[in-house]
């Protein structure tokens, strides 16, 4: 549902754009480098709601198996729009002809997720938990929630369509001094997990299909990848203080969109991890940039839209006695093998476009997503440095084709009608390098560069849904949801700079659901904040790499041990194993806990563990080792009952006395 703006630059504008920076490493690049390019850039970030069911039905929501009871097939087909036109990502998925494949989970799927049965209303946890975000972000809530479907022809969603909602506009965070636009807030329903995408099949698992969405969209004003990713952290920091969102790997997943001046918006897709998101973008920054000297160069040629010029043919037959292998083989199981002629091209399949990426890849991206030719590799051309064909074979093919030094030859190899739809593919991708950067959806990949997805979705996606009706928004609803909310996190962090809390823990807290005790601790029983705050996050992150995590249902239970521990009569020595017995029982009491030992009881253990350590028939233990020695003795009966400072102090003193 994002709204963000390319930048409006006109064709004619083009040729005035300044194509004479030369980009420097991601390391060295620098904000007046971003500026001077046109960088700007702006965040979707889809955030899993923590509801007990899914958005449209009751079905459980974040159940996640990988088995699956049975398997579905189908066929997806693009439908009009209001106005009568079809969207162009869902036409591009169309021509894929995939079979879409639905590993199915009795337990966690229903027949609305198949659409053989209409939706439940809306889900009211997931609406409240939106509603409340959206006052966070400062947003104007709308009065009426309408339900829309946008469609989604790659399968994700079996229906062939997504419903989703409006919560709120025109809200703002505060980032560095200035406040950064938020669009809009929207509700809907997640999509399947890919499993696998191979030739003309796709397969998904349903588990987490139609569990509640919040989709945050910022305006695009972020003008570096290092604020794109500060402000994605702001954003994931704010809605995690509510203690109503998933955590964990697949959660949250963020779409980014970039572009630079004289290009066009592109979104990187499905983005897992914030940290991802500078090396991407500058790779994308880099990408459209070099595009758009692409397209310079082609110009100098004399190669413009109007004079563009290819063509592609059969070639198999010319081919027949290659040793290329993977042509070879392609030849001898039947498939048919397409040349393409792009005039005027030559050396330009070899144009950088990415780190160490080059066009020949936009080429290729396109074939394995539209033609469906996944297999690598799936083209090969004459502007390769890699071995291939024979030189002899490319000159037979240059005489076949009727091509000249300066046209590149590409070839593609598949069934007959996947060569012929990867050598149209070819042709239009190099034809829309004579106009600049193409607006595309683009996939993250693990390198930190970016492939082809599909063209970027329009607004012909999006329809009325007609099986629910509005909903309106009460403002006594809103009244109830306001007096829950926590503070907004920066307001959290600010507090927490000012108790003098360290660093490593202002930022985990803040966002904790544990936030909420803090401050009552702190605030009405008058606790001391350091060791509160040190508890929760140090010690509970100690717990969780145990495997016993701090959860919110035992915040009574918690509560009842951080006072006894801010009053002194927990210890900080056995703080570790309290929370640990707390998790693991689920209580705690602080009746049970020993009773404080007294300065003259201290004594006696310390006399005692000296005598211990004096006594025949050995002598005293080397002087390095005394210390500890005496303190195992001493703490054996006194552990949890006195600060181990205080052992430690007396002891070493009579220590020293024993010695002289």
């Amino acid at each position: 549902m994002a709204t963000q703006d390319p930048h409006p630059t006109p064709s004619s504008a083009l040729d005035e754009l300044d194509l004479t920076f030369e980009f420097k490493p991601f390391a060295e690049m620098t904000p007046a480098d971003y500026a001077r390019i046109g960088f700007k850039s702006g965040l979707e970030i889809h955030q899993q709601l923590l509801t007990a069911r899914k958005l449209f039905c009751r079905c459980p929501a974040g159940r996640y198996s990988d088995t699956f009871h049975a398997e579905i097939l189908r066929h997806m087909r693009p439908t009009l729009s209001e106005l009568g036109e079809y969207d162009g990502t869902a036409l591009m998925e169309f021509k894929t002809r995939k079979e879409i494949i639905y590993h199915i989970n009795r337990e966690t799927v229903c027949t609305y997720e198949m659409d053989d049965t209409p939706p439940f209303e809306l889900n009211d946890e997931a609406l409240h938990i939106a509603l409340g975000v959206g006052l966070l972000l400062g947003c104007t809530l709308v009065d009426e929630i309408h339900i829309a479907r946008k469609q989604y022809l790659d399968g994700s969603i079996p229906t062939g369509f997504q419903r989703t909602t409006i919560v709120g506009v025109d809200g703002s965070i505060p980032y560095q001094g200035r406040a950064i636009p938020i669009v809009q807030l929207g509700l809907e329903e997640d999509a399947c997990r890919e499993v696998s995408d191979v030739g003309h099949r796709r397969t998904y698992i349903t588990d987490r299909l139609g569990m509640p969405l919040i989709e945050t969209v910022t305006a695009p004003v972020l003008q570096t990848p290092q604020e794109v990713a500060e402000v994605g952290q702001l954003l994931r920091r704010l809605v995690r203080s509510t203690g109503q969102v998933r955590t964990g790997l697949g959660a949250a997943r963020q779409d980014v969109n970039v572009s630079v001046r004289g290009g066009t918006r592109v979104e990187i897709k499905g983005v897992p991890r914030l940290p991802l998101i500078p090396l991407l973008t500058y790779n994308e920054a880099l990408r459209q940039y070099s595009l758009l000297r692409l397209r310079q160069e082609l110009r100098a040629r004399g190669i413009t839209p109007a004079t563009f010029a290819a063509r592609s043919l059969p070639v198999g037959r010319l081919l027949r006695k290659t040793r290329y292998e993977p042509i070879r083989a392609a030849i001898a199981a039947g498939c048919e093998v397409a040349c393409v002629v792009l005039e005027g091209f030559a050396g330009l399949l070899r144009w950088p476009t990415q780190t160490d990426t080059f066009f020949s890849r936009e080429l290729s991206d396109r074939v394995r997503v539209v033609a469906c030719l996944t297999t690598l590799p799936n083209l090969i051309h004459t502007d390769g440095l890699s071995e291939n064909l024979a030189s002899a074979e490319w000159q037979a093919l240059r005489r076949t084709v009727e091509a000249g030094p300066q046209d590149a030859l590409v070839l593609v190899w598949g069934e007959a009608h996947d060569a012929a739809a990867g050598a149209q593919e070819v042709i239009l991708r190099a034809r829309e390098a004579t106009l600049g950067v193409p607006s595309e959806t683009r996939q993250a990949l693990r390198d930190g560069t970016t492939g082809f997805e599909r063209i970027l979705p329009g607004p012909d996606r999006m329809y009325p849904d007609t099986d629910l009706p509005p909903r309106a928004i009460a403002e006594t609803l809103l009244a109830e949801i306001r007096a829950r909310l926590p503070e907004p996190v920066w307001e959290r962090e600010a507090w927490y700079r000012e108790l003098g809390l360290p660093p490593d823990v202002i930022g985990p807290l803040a966002q904790s659901p544990f936030a909420a005790l803090f401050r009552e601790l702190v605030r009405e029983l008058g606790l001391a904040p350091r060791p509160v705050a040190e508890a929760l996050i140090r010690t509970g992150t100690r717990l969780r790499r145990e495997g016993r995590p701090l959860r919110a249902e035992l915040i009574p239970a918690l509560r009842q041990l951080l006072v006894a521990f801010g009053q002194g009569r927990l210890l900080r020595e056995v703080l570790t194993a309290a929370l640990r017995d707390l998790v693991d029982t689920g209580r705690f009491t602080a009746d049970a806990l020993p009773a404080p030992a007294d300065v003259t009881e201290v004594e006696r253990q310390v006399q005692e563990a000296l005598g211990r350590l004096t006594a025949p028939p050995g002598p005293l233990p080397a002087p390095e080792h005394r210390l500890r020695a005496g303190m195992g003795l001493a703490m054996a009966s006194l552990r949890g009952r006195v600060p181990g400072r205080q052992v430690r102090d007396l002891l070493a003193a009579r220590l020293e006395e024993v010695v002289r």
